[in-house]
């Protein structure tokens, strides 16, 4: 069968257009005959988000009939042989055409649970995030979890998905490989297996500081850097950051600045901080083997750390290039006691050095961070990229309220000192408060009662929080109103509290200059533009403080879950990422002849 392209369906008559897009969309000709009319498509990716808007806008029964298309996963159409071709295909690429008796009944037992809960059949791109077909024990793994979904999310979740099974099936039709995202999805697939112990033993990704597993990262991506990219300089430097540098036509030009973190959270996402740096050493891989080099310099800096997991240190990594290593830090122990000097010693690392880390700004242009989103903004407007405006000012701190321990049946109410009760009072207000103003967000992520017991009215309770605004005023009013509540609560009680700010991070919006080139980048590639603030903070928060800067976010997949093993993202949009970092370096080379 001839392949499609771009020009027959912009040339295309209405009825041939349908014609042309049939098998896309399960027995859903609507869907193609109201796109058409948003024709020319200038990319495949315009196509796709035509597509997917024209469903969103869809009435809601259109929408439960699209759902209603989709034949049950092993169900009777597959036994009796009566699936579309492109279903066939899918399912067989899952191997669920190849099932054991105890598969089939289980998937049979959930398709049953499934839609008595939900009332259609249960969708999944069983082709999956790569294209290649998931394993059965996922697809069992998936049906299960969705099962405790709402059901108007567990609805929304069902059209996402059918998204990327047209989106897949296109490819199929114009012969599209998404190259640059398949690599790129491989190398964090290979990265992925190393992980700190206890851990590893539990198949859960966790990479924390100058552990075994974050030096084994260290050195798989300097050996990439060196070995599939040619970068002309590789490099560990004194805090364990890899840095490539790849010249431009002139050594001594300036230079693009780009990167982001590779550890991660306990228990965390694959693409969090990698997708950052795995995308521009791709773009350095293409640019590599086509020989070429451009009028400025290109140096790609995987930061050792941002997350904070092992000491209370943070962006540590970026921090050494602008000067703000903290001297005091070295003195920090982890949870085993091990301080961080000794770490750094006994992972090879000069701490005579680190001060030689900060960068020159006058010898960079500026510095551009790629990442995955970590919400569910773009997932939700079916959009793969998104123009970051600002990143969210934050400030976190480390806190315990201590009161009297005491016996839970002895104790009368009006006389019990509780650290807990007064822990959750100051959650609630931080939950009210937050709320109440637009952008701002507070959060008690950590909170325990140490040695608790069933009986015992809670005489400690240790506790975290975490304020983020897209202006530092606002963030600080915040900040000072939880405070003065945590003192008034404790007051009232009889508590006394200890609280220790541990980040202070100012509010980082993009150079409008920089932003502008990350909108050109993502117009070239027909794809519709989406700007919006971050809430998570990242590397570029730190190179704000010395250079220009703005971040390119790209969708993750599963309701843009981060921190979590959920976090994902698929090739094509981490082709299109690429692809947008490699159309902005053309334009900044035309910029800069």
């Amino acid at each position: 069968m001839a392949l499609l392209t771009l020009d027959q369906l912009n040339t295309a008559s209405a009825p041939q257009f349908v014609a042309l897009m049939e098998g896309i969309y399960e027995h859903s000709p609507w869907i193609a005959e109201q796109a058409a009319a948003q024709r020319p498509f200038q990319s495949l990716a315009q196509l796709k988000h035509a597509l997917a808007q024209t469903v969103s806008q869809a009435r809601p029964q259109q929408q439960l009939d699209l759902i209603c298309a989709h034949p049950e996963l092993a169900g009777k159409a597959m036994l009796s042989k009566t699936l579309t071709a492109e279903s066939s295909h899918e399912q067989g690429k899952a191997g669920l055409t190849d099932c054991t008796p105890d598969e089939l009944a289980t998937i049979q037992q959930l398709n049953a649970d499934y839609k008595s809960k939900f009332g259609f059949p249960f969708v999944l791109a069983v082709r999956g995030p790569r294209g290649q077909g998931l394993q059965k024990i996922e697809i069992i793994a998936s049906f299960a979890r969705r099962l405790d979904n709402h059901p108007d999310f567990e609805r929304a979740e069902a059209l996402r998905n059918i998204h990327r099974i047209a989106e897949i099936r296109l490819d199929d039709k114009f012969g599209q490989q998404p190259d640059a995202g398949n690599a790129l999805w491989d190398w964090a697939e290979t990265l992925s297996v190393h992980s700190d112990p206890g851990y590893a033993e539990r198949g859960e990704l966790t990479v924390t500081y100058l552990t075994d597993a974050h030096r084994a990262c260290a050195r798989q991506l300097s050996h990439w850097m060196q070995a599939d990219c040619g970068f002309d300089e590789v490099s560990i430097d004194a805090v364990g950051n890899v840095v490539g540098v790849y010249h431009g036509s002139d050594p001594t030009s300036k230079r693009l600045l780009t990167g982001s973190h590779y550890d991660t959270v306990r228990n965390g996402g694959k693409y969090d901080g990698r997708l950052g740096i795995l995308a521009p050493m791709l773009c350095v891989q293409t640019l590599q083997r086509q020989g070429r080099r451009l009028p400025f310099g290109i140096e790609v800096v995987a930061f050792s750390e941002e997350e904070g997991q092992r000491y209370k240190a943070v962006f540590l990594g970026s921090g050494a290039l602008t000067g703000h290593f903290n001297p005091a830090w070295l003195d920090q122990r982890d949870a085993q006691g091990v301080l961080m000097r000794d770490a750094m010693t006994q992972a090879g690392l000069i701490l005579a050095d680190i001060p030689s880390l900060k960068r020159d700004p006058n010898r960079y242009l500026g510095f551009v961070e790629v990442h995955i989103e970590q919400g569910p903004v773009l997932n939700q407007l079916d959009l793969p990229l998104g123009i970051v405006t600002s990143i969210n000012g934050s400030v976190r701190y480390l806190g315990e309220i201590v009161g009297v321990a005491s016996h839970a049946g002895t104790t009368p109410m009006d006389t019990r000192r509780d650290a807990a009760t007064a822990a959750a009072e100051l959650a609630l207000f931080l939950e009210e408060r937050a709320a109440a103003v637009p952008d701002l967000v507070g959060t008690m992520g950590m909170l325990e009662v140490p040695s608790g017991s069933i009986n015992v009215v809670p005489g400690r309770c240790r506790f975290s929080l975490d304020i983020r605004a897209t202006t530092n005023r606002v963030r600080d009013d915040c900040a000072n109103d939880v405070c003065a509540e945590l003192q008034n609560i404790c007051q009232r009680r009889g508590l006394h509290f200890t609280l220790e700010e541990t980040v202070r991070a100012a509010a980082a919006p993009s150079a409008p200059a920089w932003q502008q080139r990350w909108e050109q980048a993502v117009q070239a590639l027909g794809v519709p533009l989406y700007r919006m603030p971050s809430g998570a903070g990242h590397d570029a928060m730190k190179l704000h403080e010395v250079m220009p800067q703005a971040m390119l976010f790209v969708r993750g997949q599963n309701a843009g879950i981060s921190h979590n093993p959920l976090e994902s993202t698929t090739n094509h949009d981490a082709d299109l990422c690429v692809r947008a970092f490699q159309q902005l370096l053309e334009n900044m080379a035309i910029e800069n002849p």
